[in-house]
């Protein structure tokens, strides 16, 4: 075989890779006729079958599983190498960092400051959204790094890798007054919690039910800093992490109760080929039990 078209090779892995030809035409921004026309020209020029139907879903062949064990080796070199060269951007070197809706925003930001140097060589961009479109980003090369709640998913990924930072409990709050002993004063009121779709609220909703717990959930919530602004204006206790009470205290909101029983956890998930990023390296090399101890000057200077 003395040629081989790399677009042809590229649209198959795309679909592959997405799952669907609709799904590849839209990220290529092509039609689904163009895609398959594309592809249909690939198996001619390796004389056999990419794909085959099963059911409404498309899946390899053992060719197509073969073409794409070596594709996806030369695709995810190509953007290794693009990330390399795009480290520096005017003079800065850029650092894309994708943040879970569900991580309270000022220990998020406290974590990215260890990173940031003093001589603004680095510039950072943060994108906010639910851990499923971090990780599709991250694997599409779209970010270098996110930080989650969990990092369950990246187990299914080898190209991913990941590190825990660091947890803690969480704490209680309520504008309103709230009479009992907790955790049954929880009862009282209406909750404003995590969505159950956080790893944050599906222990919440355990420990609920172990503690035998009847709550009335008012609202769950993906982004935290939502949560907070509705517990604000008194619309129900709210949940935080807790080595911030002390700046909730100043917005005259009274502390509940805690319980170490729920933790908040905090992972950073990022792709192999960024472990030699600079940021991502001193982000790596820091200790953060101070910061999860609760015991950081910035954090009680806030």
């Amino acid at each position: 075989m003395s040629h081989l078209n790399y677009n042809h090779l590229y649209y198959f892995w795309m679909v592959k890779r997405k799952g669907s030809v609709t799904k590849a035409a839209d990220a290529l921004c092509l039609t689904p006729q163009t895609v398959t026309g594309q592809i249909r020209a690939l198996e001619g020029r390796l004389d056999g079958e990419l794909f085959k139907r099963v059911g409404r879903n498309l899946e390899a062949t053992e060719l197509g599983e073969l073409v794409f064990r070596y594709a996806d080796k030369m695709f995810n070199l190509s953007y290794e190498m693009l990330d390399l060269l795009n480290y520096q951007e005017d003079d800065q070197v850029l650092f894309e960092v994708g943040i879970a809706d569900a991580l309270s925003k000022a220990l998020s930001s406290r974590i990215l400051l260890s990173v940031v140097p003093l001589d603004g060589s680095l510039r950072l961009a943060c994108y906010e959204s639910n851990h499923e479109d971090l990780m599709r980003r991250l694997r599409d090369h779209k970010l270098d790094m996110i930080l989650s709640d969990s990092a369950g998913e990246s187990l299914k990924y080898p190209e991913i890798l990941s590190k825990k930072l660091g947890e803690c409990g969480v704490s209680f709050f309520c504008a309103n007054p709230v009479e009992g002993e907790f955790p049954a004063c929880l009862q009282s009121e209406s909750l404003l919690i995590p969505s159950r779709l956080t790893s944050l609220g599906q222990q919440l909703y355990r420990w609920f039910d172990d503690n035998g717990l009847q709550v009335n959930i008012l609202g769950e919530f993906d982004d935290s800093a939502m949560m907070k602004a509705f517990g604000l204006f008194k619309q129900g206790i709210f949940v935080a992490p807790s080595i911030y009470k002390q700046d909730i205290f100043q917005q005259n909101i009274a502390l509940i109760g805690e319980t170490s029983e729920v933790r908040q956890e905090y992972h950073v998930m990022f792709a192999e080929r960024m472990i030699q990023h600079p940021a991502l390296k001193r982000l790596l090399r820091t200790e953060f039990n101070v910061l999860f101890a609760g015991q950081d000057a910035r954090v009680k200077s806030l």
